[in-house]
């Protein structure tokens, strides 16, 4: 049983870093500081937390509209489109790991939702993306070699980038560093979470992005920490996207149209 498993009663927010590296037609690459929510939807149905503003304004905060077809129940969400799609197991802990709200703002350009059996086996990732047109898509993965650790892999069907022609694949890999677990959650950070996705072309690997961070207890202090330490990170992300779009031009990477976005909201 991992390290999340074990304490999936308690609400957590990530602080690390978003990476991305291109290495065609021209090399770019960068890293910025981010932090991020992981959230165990059941238990928090069950026993919100109490340091988190959910559906509500608070400096930083959570809106189960902000995921899914925009419902106030997010989970409900997530459990109908598993059903729907045969994925009946997933009946344990779904642990979200999602960009907040700052302020009010959001942005996510992709959420996970870590999706578990009974017995804290994973059942399915969900990999919920959003573009700057407002468009949503979701990536299904699940089946026998679904774990944490390994590679997966999920055709790409959605527009994303202007600089990216939607083909070739995404390969994705989920990963978990179990440090010491403090007896006492009020400690600092306990396990490190790292969420890879490669794009590859038919040339061979395009782009390389990684998402990571410490967990630790999300409370009053942490969220405190969090948001004084970047104060506007939803601002940040927005204006981060167009600066680098506009380096990518400036490099002369080629410029793909938006084509029409795909008729299914799922891919598997």
């Amino acid at each position: 049983m991992d390290t999340l498993s074990r304490t999936r009663a308690h609400a957590l927010i990530g602080v690390g870093e978003v990476r991305h590296a291109r290495v065609r037609p021209a090399l770019h690459r960068f890293a910025y500081p981010t932090y991020f929510l992981m959230l165990p939807l059941r238990s928090l149905r069950a026993a919100p937390c109490a340091a988190l503003k959910r559906n509500r304004f608070g400096l930083i905060s959570f809106h189960d509209s902000d995921h899914g077809d925009g419902r106030t129940d997010s989970l409900a969400w997530v459990d109908e489109l598993l059903s729907h799609e045969g994925v009946t197991d997933a009946d344990g802990e779904v642990w979200l790991h999602s960009y907040p709200r700052v302020l009010g703002l959001t942005f996510k350009p992709v959420s996970f939702w870590y999706c578990h059996r009974a017995d804290d086996s994973l059942a399915a990732v969900v990999v919920e993306v959003n573009n700057t047109f407002g468009e949503r898509h979701c990536y299904l993965l699940n089946g026998p070699t679904l774990a944490f650790g390994r590679e997966l892999v999920a055709p790409k069907v959605f527009h994303v980038s202007p600089f990216c022609d939607v083909l070739g694949s995404y390969r994705f890999r989920f990963m978990r560093t179990d440090l010491q677990v403090p007896a006492d959650l009020s400690r600092s950070g306990f396990a490190r979470t790292v969420a890879r996705i490669d794009h590859h072309d038919a040339e061979g690997l395009l782009i390389q992005t990684s998402v990571s961070g410490e967990l630790r207890p999300l409370t009053p202090a942490s969220l405190r920490a969090a948001f004084f330490g970047m104060p506007l990170m939803t601002l940040g992300v927005i204006v981060h996207i167009h600066w680098q779009a506009w380096l990518l031009w400036r490099k002369h990477v080629p410029f793909f149209r938006k084509p029409a976005p795909p008729s299914s909201f799922i891919t598997r």
